[in-house]
């Protein structure tokens, strides 16, 4: 055995770490392990200790850096670590001797021991092996009790006794694993044996196998022993205390602090028979067999890797990051302890070797030299960002790590990747798999899905989407025009739903919610939305409101009866109980214009009133549509209506023919341009364009000129108004290529309308919480590394009408998901974009 203890340092300076493992031709790789641990420890990746064994003989272990953040307490052999999650082993251990004892049995409903839970049917089987379906504590507990409180087993037991949550899911129909199932198990332990489980530990397992640095501590005990090791936090060049929280008055789950020597002293024990009957032993690293006859490699706080021929478990909690695994076949032993959470990929790395799994180390590129805006709304800052793979490892003051990718920002401003809540970019994936005209925003996400029209069904579309994946991330609502097309048809739609085909909307809906739409999303003045009344919509999105989801909205007017659309809106987001959002957020009628601070106001008293209402917004004063859509009452050949639109809604010379299949020579024309060469009155060429667009079916748009910049300027104030374009790649609006960068220019430097802070804030962070969107949006560790580098004092639109594809000035580059995807003015061959379903709430993959 080769020991050798390092003297504490501070992990700014780590020293050497040097492993070397005896050689046998089956057994760890050396020459992995060496320069693997090099490699972390120069990385400020591993403090803590280390050890491997094999059939009893301590091959190799290491003891490296602080106990604390004093940095004066060497971590040694005798430290003892928060084991986390690999607790659970040890309460699983004591319910398996009270079973042996004959004081319980694993099929014992839970109910016996601890009366009064809604839990009908759970047995201690199946709290041990996480079938029981009863729900994590963490936010239930959160919600009744102060962060001041520190919550004990029987706060816990209390709370579900009172609040009584619905199970995931019925007993053993499935595996989930749920931090409850072992509080619950360490109560009904410490009841039936008559003691604290840190008493009934230390007496059966701890004095009896010599493990004198093993013992339960939590919060609610008057002293720690001294062998306890503090947890921290690298983060910002800086170290920070991270150590227990509120929730360590519980055991069970966690709690249980023990030193690497004795953790290879109990799972020694384990193999030779020593603490339970061989037959318990076998019964404890079983598969858990679910109701439908298959089986899920976990045991009794046990994962079970290798078809069962292996025992192991990691835990995580605060600063802790822990791991035993147990090869019973050739009596190896792993364990790794750390006392900081940047110890989570040395675990994940020495554990993918003592496997004999393929080792791929992460990719680290530092940004240096940067004014960040981390989306927040906070200050600018000038520092560094580091990225670990697909990631956001670390912000702030930053020395780079040996090999790390440098990448120089020279004093540009780097930013959150833009969330494009309306966007209809995904038109272009067919031919542009680079997006451009999104990633040369800035754009990173797009929500796509909008004015109540989606592909269907969803989950082929995300199929194809993630087998041939695009630049940018993309997640979609699921469109009411859409499900309305595919029950009612194209042609008897005219009318509102029966009652009949309502319930196969909601069939359809609920599918394309399971498939991770976001949720539902109208267009309202579009056929064939406009034609169903206020109680469908509201039956519609209860479905999406009952599911988690959203509700986004192109709402029924947005100038002659826009008050009114909004009264639905925010009685929709009363009623079916879910977040609702204005589409687009406009005053498009010449005599409504100036009413924008009444409009926010109504809103305002909406989320008074605890209605979760928000909007986006576009920076243009011309809105992109169908010629027909300013006919609320569907009557094209009315010359009183064509009248009123080009008189009240959108003039003659600032309706732009933005698509004409019919006569694609009339593109590029206003209305009044084309009535003068007819020679006619604009309200005849009007009618006219209609009409011959709809006697051949062919598809048009038109740009119209309705808004003006003040009430621009104050709906985009508004603080719960985020940045959308409402573009693509196509058509002439220059909103597919110019939307965010106009903000930045435009609103931003040029008119000071925002700060620069709050205007990105309005495009990362808002618009993902108004998405719904976790994991993205802001510039912090543990969040996605999409990300902008611009320069603020030259960003600027270049798009017009006349060039709508002109790509803007002042991105310099875009990351999504880690890689590089725009940089000098082109797109890479990256498409490392990824669909982002409200089922996983865009967890990392």
């Amino acid at each position: 055995m080769n020991v050798r203890k390092f003297t504490c340092v501070f992990l700014l300076i780590f020293s050497f770490w040097n492993i070397k493992i005896q050689a046998q031709s089956n057994e760890i790789s050396a020459k992995k392990i060496d320069s693997l641990a090099q490699e972390l420890a120069g990385r400020a990746q591993f403090n803590g200790a280390l050890l491997v064994a094999r059939k009893g003989k301590i091959l190799e272990e290491r003891y490296q850096g602080a106990a604390d953040i004093s940095g004066l307490k060497p971590v040694t052999a005798q430290s003892s670590f928060n084991l986390a999650s690999v607790s659970k082993q040890f309460t699983a251990a004591a319910i398996v001797l009270l079973a042996e004892s004959g004081r319980l049995g694993y099929e014992d409903p839970i109910d016996r021991y601890l009366p009064g839970l809604p839990f009908e049917g759970v047995t201690i089987r199946h709290l041990l092996t996480h079938t029981s379906g009863i729900p994590e504590y963490f936010d239930l507990a959160d919600r009744f009790y102060p962060l001041n409180h520190i919550i004990t087993n029987a706060d816990l037991l209390t709370l579900y006794q009172l609040r009584r949550p619905a199970v995931d899911f019925k007993p053993g129909e499935r595996w989930a694993y749920s931090n409850t199932n072992y509080v619950f198990l360490a109560s009904i332990a410490e009841k039936v044996s008559g003691q604290t489980l840190g008493d009934f530990l230390h007496k059966r397992i701890f004095k009896p196998l010599g493990m004198a640095d093993t013992y339960v501590y939590h919060q609610l005990l008057p002293s720690w022993p001294g062998s306890r090791v503090f947890g921290f936090r690298w983060q910002g060049g800086q170290i920070y205390p991270n150590d227990l929280t509120h929730f360590d008055g519980l055991v069970g789950d966690g709690n249980v602090y023990s030193s690497a020597q004795d953790l290879l002293r109990w799972a020694q024990a384990l193999m030779a028979g020593k603490v339970f009957k061989p037959a318990s032993l076998a019964e404890s690293w079983k598969p858990v067999k679910l109701n439908d006859g298959s089986t899920f490699p976990y045991g009794f706080g046990w994962f079970l890797p290798a078809e069962g021929k292996e025992a192991s478990h990691t835990g995580g909690w605060a600063g802790f990051r822990t791991l035993i695994h147990i090869k019973p076949a050739t009596a190896e032993v792993l364990v790794v302890l750390t006392n900081c959470t940047s110890g989570g990929e040395s675990i994940q790395v020495l554990d993918k070797i003592f496997s004999a799994k393929p080792v791929v180390s992460s990719q680290y590129t530092l940004i240096t030299n940067v004014n960040i805006i981390d989306g927040t709304g906070a200050p600018a800052f000038k520092g560094a960002v580091r990225l670990r793979d697909q990631m956001i490892e670390d912000v702030g003051k930053l020395q780079a790590w040996p090999h790390e990718n440098i990448i120089d920002g020279m004093g540009m401003t780097l930013a959150p990747g833009f969330i494009d809540t309306h966007s209809h970019h995904s038109s272009d994936y067919e031919t542009d798999e680079a997006v451009i005209a999104a990633v040369s925003q800035g754009i990173t996400t797009i929500i796509v899905g909008q004015d109540g029209g989606s592909h269907i069904p969803l989950a082929d579309f995300f199929a194809r989407v993630e087998k041939n994946p695009a630049t940018v991330n993309l997640a979609s609502y699921c469109g009411h025009n859409t499900l309305r097309f595919a029950v009612m048809g194209n042609q008897d739609f005219k009318r509102t739903a029966t009652v009949a085909e309502l319930d196969s909307m909601k069939t359809l809906l609920q599918r394309e919610l399971d498939a991770g739409a976001l949720g539902l999303s109208t267009g309202l003045e579009y056929d064939p939305g406009i034609f169903s009344n206020q109680e469908e919509v509201m039956q519609l999105a209860k479905v999406a409101g009952t599911a988690g989801g959203r509700y986004i909205s192109h709402i029924r007017s947005e100038d002659i009866d826009l008050e009114a659309a909004l009264v639905e809106l925010i009685q929709i987001g009363r009623e079916a109980k879910l977040p609702v959002q204005v589409s687009h957020f406009k005053v498009g009628m010449k005599g409504k214009w100036g009413i924008s601070r009444e409009l926010i106001s109504m809103l305002q008293q909406a989320r008074n009133e605890g209605i979760e209402v928000s909007a986006d917004v576009y920076p243009y004063e011309y809105w992109m549509s169908t010629l027909e859509v300013l006919f609320p009452k569907r009557d094209f050949d009315n010359r009183a209506s064509a009248e009123f639109a080009l008189r009240e809604l959108a003039p003659a010379e600032g309706m732009l023919i933005a698509e004409y299949e019919a006569n694609p020579a009339l593109v590029g024309k206003t209305i009044a341009e084309i009535a003068k060469e007819r020679g006619e009155d604009p309200a005849t060429t009007y009618m006219w364009l209609i009409a011959e667009a709809r006697a051949r079916k062919a598809d048009e748009m038109v740009i119209g000129t309705a808004m003006t910049e003040p009430d621009i300027i104050q709906l985009l104030s508004w603080p719960h108004t985020n940045v959308c374009s409402d573009g693509a790649g196509y058509g002439l609006h220059p909103r597919g290529y110019g939307a965010f960068p106009r903000v930045l220019g435009h609103y931003v430097r040029e008119l000071n309308a925002l700060t620069l802070e709050t205007a990105i804030h309005k495009m990362s962070s808002l618009a993902a919480e108004h998405m719904g969107i976790s994991d993205r949006g802001l510039i912090a560790p543990g969040f996605f590394a999409d990300l902008v580098l611009f320069d603020p004092s030259t960003v600027k639109d270049k798009s017009t009408t006349s060039e709508p594809h002109a790509l803007s000035e002042g991105i310099h580059q875009v990351w999504v998901n880690g890689e590089v995807v725009y940089a000098g003015g082109h797109t890479t061959n990256k498409r490392p974009g990824m669909v982002l379903k409200r089922a996983t709430n865009n967890t990392r993959p």
